[in-house]
């Protein structure tokens, strides 16, 4: 099992505050008349939005997170880090389509829904590759981190469906688009810091457990490295 680096940490845990501080930034720029409620983050990165700036910076740095953590999260397998890697680039690719001052726009849309479809499966893509759970006849390998056990992959994947189904709901016939939009984007920019932080946890326990003693030490030996493969016996020191 490959470590997950310390940047990897900090930038999964910057997607979720850097989207909401985007937001929250963006929208105070905005004239009176802009209710978060009903009106989307979309329009915060608009043609006709005050400072667009704010908001395409957020989303273009919300994306790069999500494709850096893909790069990285070797647990997840590669259909997951593909899926999240296309959420990633769907996000940055929302800006440049962005929503005109009247109506909507085809191109705007797809990006959005793809962005969210992807972020919303990419859990469920480790949940079907990877074991249920432990591998009870190998009782020495690492265990599988548990965002990406079957159970909580399929109803990670299951939830944020169904804020994508809400969402959906508000757009055409709703009075709370920016509400559903707004707990939808924050619920998939979580994912990711919950998947690299439980990948974290199970590598530290793998290795912990490779340097536990079996027996005393001997005086004079150095102990091999669980994280590297045996090349021969133990040198002396």
């Amino acid at each position: 099992m490959r470590a997950v680096p310390n940047w990897a940490v900090a930038t999964a845990a910057a997607a979720p505050l850097l989207l909401v501080t985007g937001w929250t930034v963006a929208q105070a720029r905005q004239p009176a008349g802009y209710d978060p409620i009903r009106d989307t983050i979309s329009e915060l990165a608009g043609q006709d939005a005050t400072d667009a700036w704010i908001m395409v910076g957020a989303l273009v740095l919300l994306g790069c997170c999500y494709l850096a953590v893909a790069a990285v999260l070797h647990a997840a397998g590669l259909p997951s880090r593909f899926l999240l890697a296309v959420g990633g680039v769907a996000t940055i690719a929302l800006v440049a389509f962005p929503r005109p001052p009247v109506g909507g726009s085809l191109s705007h849309g797809i990006a959005a829904t793809v962005a969210v479809l992807a972020l919303a499966l990419w859990p469920a893509g480790s949940a079907l590759r990877l074991p249920r759970g432990p591998d009870a006849t190998h009782p020495d390998a690492a265990q599988l981190p548990w965002a990406f056990r079957r159970t909580v992959g399929l109803g990670a994947t299951l939830v944020l469906l169904a804020l994508f189904g809400w969402s959906a709901f508000e757009v055409t016939s709703g009075s709370r688009t920016g509400l559903a939009e707004r707990v939808t984007a924050v619920a998939v920019s979580l994912w990711p810091l919950l998947a690299v932080l439980s990948a974290r946890r199970a590598h530290v326990a793998w290795a912990t457990r490779g340097t536990t003693s079996v027996g005393p030490a001997l005086p004079g030996v150095v102990p091999p490295d669980p994280l590297r493969p045996a090349d021969g016996p133990d040198r002396l020191a």
